[in-house]
């Protein structure tokens, strides 16, 4: 089978955090994907981490990319600061977000992408 994709520009402002779970859990239906509740978080963890950390006006695209045994989320912006997976600590109570992709993604990455980068997360269906 041949993959799937979907590109979405969006503004980096807090609705887009909704606009873009919307939009996966409507592909993942169109396409006929097994999801988890899950699949959701990591793309608000990723929209968000663009709206919360990267400074100025910046690009925010939402790609999305469906094969057979892999779904893939990614999310490019502006900025060429990459985020960092902290160490889990209670006196904090944000900063966490990376460490929940490293926990749940099969896999992840950050590449550079024309002077800013693209962090993306890859999936399994479930039971694969």
């Amino acid at each position: 089978m041949s993959s799937r994709n979907a590109v979405l520009d969006l503004p980096p402002m807090p609705r887009s955090v909704r606009t873009a779970r919307r939009l996966l859990l409507e592909l993942m239906q169109v396409w006929r994907l097994p999801h988890d509740p899950e699949d959701g978080a990591l793309v608000t963890e990723l929209v968000s981490n663009v709206i919360d950390h990267v400074e100025g006006r910046s690009e925010l695209t939402l790609e999305i990319s469906a094969a057979d045994d892999w779904l893939r989320i990614a999310v490019v912006d502006g900025s060429a600061i990459r985020p960092v997976v902290r160490e889990l600590s209670m006196d904090q109570p944000r900063g966490r977000g990376m460490r929940m992709v490293e926990e749940i993604a099969d896999r992840w990455g950050v590449e550079d992408h024309r002077g800013g980068k693209r962090v993306w997360c890859d999936l399994r269906p479930p039971g694969m």
